[in-house]
C-alpha cells in the first residue's frame, strides 16, 4: 500500500547545504556585509524581485549597520530567482553587477548544478562586499544568521 504522507525530497543534500553555508561564512569573514539565501517552491508574485524584497525586509536584512546585506532568492518550482542588495552595496556596485551575478547563477542552474551556482555567486558577492566594506575587527560582528532559509 502506498502512503500519501511521503516526506518531500530535500532540495540539497546535507553536504551541499554545508558547502553553501561554509561559502557564506567564508565570504563574510572578509567583510562587514551579510549574505543570506532564501529558497521556496513557489513565488507569489510575477516579479521575483518583489518577492525577494518582501523576504529581505521580513528577515530584517535592512537593519544591518552599513546597509550592506544581500539576499539571494530562488523559487525552484516556478524557475524564478533574484538577488536583492540593500542600498549600501547596491549603490557601490550598480545594476550591471547584479545582472551579471544572476546570469552566472542561470548558467549553473541550466545544467541543474544548483549548489555550484549558489557557491559561485556567494563568493563573487562576497568579493564585492570585501572591496566596498572590508572587515574591521574593532567594529564588525555577524549581524545575521548564515544558514539557508527554506520557505514553503
Amino acid at each position: 500500500m502506498r502512503s500519501f504522507f511521503v516526506k518531500p525530497k530535500p532540495f540539497f543534500t546535507t553536504q551541499e547545504q554545508g558547502e553553501i553555508t561554509k561559502a557564506i561564512q567564508q565570504s563574510e569573514q572578509r567583510t562587514s556585509g551579510e549574505i543570506r539565501l532564501f529558497i521556496e517552491s513557489r513565488c507569489r508574485y510575477v516579479d521575483p524581485i518583489e518577492r525577494a524584497a518582501e523576504v529581505f525586509f521580513n528577515l530584517k536584512m535592512n537593519e544591518t549597520a552599513e546597509r550592506n546585506a544581500v539576499l539571494i532568492y530562488m523559487a525552484f518550482k516556478d524557475h524564478q530567482l533574484a538577488i536583492f542588495g540593500d542600498e549600501g552595496i547596491y549603490q557601490k556596485t550598480g545594476p550591471d553587477f547584479w545582472k551579471t551575478e544572476v546570469s552566472h547563477m542561470l548558467r549553473h542552474f541550466n545544467r541543474n548544478n544548483f549548489k555550484d551556482g549558489f557557491v559561485t555567486v556567494i563568493n563573487e558577492i562576497g568579493e564585492a562586499l570585501y572591496r566596498h566594506f572590508p572587515y574591521n575587527s574593532n567594529t564588525d560582528k555577524n549581524e545575521l544568521p548564515d544558514d539557508i532559509v527554506f520557505g514553503k
